[in-house]
């Protein structure tokens, strides 16, 4: 034990005091920050306003049309060649021709440019002749508006989940598919990336030759374990501090989108529609919680989850789960004698990982389903998918049987990686098949 803590200790220190370490480190939230905020900044500060030109043959449009801080328009009663030679001399942006017969035929309208559409601008010149056309034909049918928007109700309900005891408990359909599906994620990411940082460990030394001195000190199984255990540590304080620096710069940079710059853009937004559609967003915004209570009733909904219990399990699979595979990937870098070599053996590996995150993620809330189910036991996805049905509840014999196949399975694991460990760490020169390896299991001594 004394061994692997010093092996783990110098796993730790050695990738932690490297500068790449530190430069990816803070290099990877700026830029997830940085690219948040740039994004932002160009949708909601483009200068460039559009000169739009409407020929409206029609006459029903009159007045239709109104100005916005990034759309200026204007009405032609030119032929539509005179307003194309206008377009030619850049004297208008986009030229709309309404023809006279568009209530029959809306899809006679014409949009023309000398240098492409965005698909804003031309939603909201359809969105205009669109609602105006809807009103001319209800009229025509003499359908009364208020029995549309009487008509136009949300419906809502509440999920209550009952025990066999008979007590009733709500729940939140959408908190706990969110808190799944962030669970499915960083278990799959975690897994793949410190297990990759293992077999990459493990090949540079064998490159380098250092493993014949370390091996002349300590047990290949001692190698081993304090590798894996240092590398998860290094892998585990840098997703720490990934999370926590994104976080703290996601939150500032959101202020280069003051709200009024939101406000703004909403009111454009509205300003196509007609009043009574107007009113009624208005009125649904009155009945509606705010975006802060939204918040608070999903925080509270989320806390109505046993949270103590899926932050237990997700530091045990966790835990036993990164054993699982970086054992596998520690025994593939011992194998081989650089990384290009492990593409023959990476294939059998990613497929269960990569089976069980699409079952986790496409079957979440699903909890009735068999293939949810069987994948939540067998170890080799069990890690991933049972992450994403502790939030809607789990039978306690269940999680219990998934806890202790994926215990027994760890240490079986580890035990066969060591076997291969202990042979294919001296091994170099030559690539290895399956069949060579399998024999490495049976060597004694």
């Amino acid at each position: 034990m004394k061994n692997i803590l010093l092996i783990l200790r110098r796993e730790y220190l050695v990738r932690i005091k490297k500068k790449s370490f530190w430069v990816m480190t803070l290099l990877m939230p700026i830029l997830v920050s940085g690219f948040y905020a740039l994004l932002f900044w160009g949708v909601f500060n483009s200068a460039e306003v559009q000169r739009v030109s409407i020929i409206d043959e029609s006459g029903s449009f009159t007045q239709k049309f109104k100005d916005s801080e990034k759309v200026k328009f204007e009405y032609l009663n030119l032929p539509i060649d005179s307003a194309l030679n206008r377009l030619n001399q850049k004297r208008t942006d986009i030229v709309a021709m309404i023809p006279k017969d568009i209530i029959e035929e809306p899809s006679g309208l014409k949009i023309y440019t000398g240098k492409g559409v965005g698909f804003e601008i031309q939603g909201k010149i359809e969105r205009i002749i669109q609602n105006e056309i809807r009103n001319v034909k209800l009229s025509r049918a003499g359908i009364d508006q208020k029995i549309l928007e009487d008509a136009d109700v949300d419906v809502s309900s509440k999920v209550v989940v009952v025990s066999k005891e008979g007590e009733q408990k709500e729940q939140n359909t959408l908190a706990s598919t969110v808190l799944g599906f962030i669970a499915v994620i960083l278990m799959f990411s975690t897994v793949i990336g410190f297990g990759m940082q293992v077999m990459r460990g493990v090949i540079e030394e064998k490159t380098n030759r250092i493993i014949e001195v370390i091996i002349s000190s300590v047990k290949p199984f001692e190698l081993m374990m304090g590798k894996i255990l240092g590398v998860g540590l290094v892998g585990l304080t840098q997703f720490t501090l990934w999370i926590t620096l994104t976080f703290v710069l996601t939150t500032v940079s959101s202020s280069i989108l003051p709200s009024q710059q939101i406000a703004k853009a909403a009111q454009e937004q509205m300003s196509e529609m007609p009043q009574k559609d107007k009113d009624k967003i208005v009125k649904k915004i009155e009945q509606t919680p705010s975006d802060a209570s939204k918040v608070m009733a999903f925080i509270q909904s989320a806390k109505n989850l046993n949270i103590p219990l899926i932050i237990g399990c997700f530091l045990f699979y966790f835990i036993f789960g990164y054993l699982f595979y970086a054992s596998v990937y520690g025994a593939i870098g011992s194998a081989v004698d650089n990384e290009t070599d492990t593409q023959q053996f990476m294939f059998p590996i990613m497929l269960p990982l990569l089976a069980g995150y699409l079952i986790g993620l496409m079957t979440a809330g699903q909890t009735d389903n068999k293939l949810l189910f069987w994948a939540s036991i067998i170890p080799f996805t069990s890690p991933i998918t049972m992450m994403s049905r502790l939030p809607f509840g789990v039978e306690p014999w269940e999680l219990i049987l998934s806890m202790t196949l994926l215990v027994i399975s760890t240490f079986g694991m580890v035990w066969i990686a060591a076997k291969i460990y202990r042979v294919g760490i001296l091994m170099y020169g030559k690539k290895p098949t399956f069949k060579e390896i399998g024999k490495w299991l049976f060597y004694k001594g």
